[in-house]
């Protein structure tokens, strides 16, 4: 498993694409739309491999919560080979559950919670269950 990317939360999407790339010099990378309404865009600097998404959940979507301070922290996301068996181990070493391994497109997805309730993503091309 390796740290994949940091995912924040965000009030307006436009604007914070515009901070990130005209302040911070980042480049938006890839983006898309989420299977409950949210809206992400994942962002590169020039010179690293580490990249920001963005991630913008507008009311009346599943996630969507009025923001308050704190909830910044959307989520972190690791690279593992296979999601359905590491979602399995980390609830066994004492993850709290979050959403089961699910696919969409060529990945699977699955979400566990730390402690305090941060959501961790898992990733992969893990084989789909039979």
């Amino acid at each position: 498993m390796y740290f994949r990317y940091t995912g924040v939360r965000v009030r307006n999407l436009q604007r914070s694409l515009r901070f990130y790339t005209k302040v911070m010099g980042m480049k938006a990378h890839l983006e898309g739309k989420m299977w409950h309404g949210g809206v992400w865009v994942e962002l590169k600097s020039p010179n690293s491999s580490q990249r920001l998404e963005l991630n913008y959940y507008p009311p009346g979507t599943k996630y969507y919560e009025k923001f308050k301070t704190g909830s910044e922290m959307d989520h972190l996301a690791f690279w593992v080979k296979d999601v359905d068996k590491r979602y399995a181990q980390l609830l066994k070493k004492g993850a709290k559950k979050g959403i089961a391994p699910f696919a969409q497109g060529k990945y699977r997805f699955a979400f566990v919670k730390d402690p305090d309730g941060i959501w961790i993503e898992l990733i992969g091309r893990g084989k789909r269950p039979s």
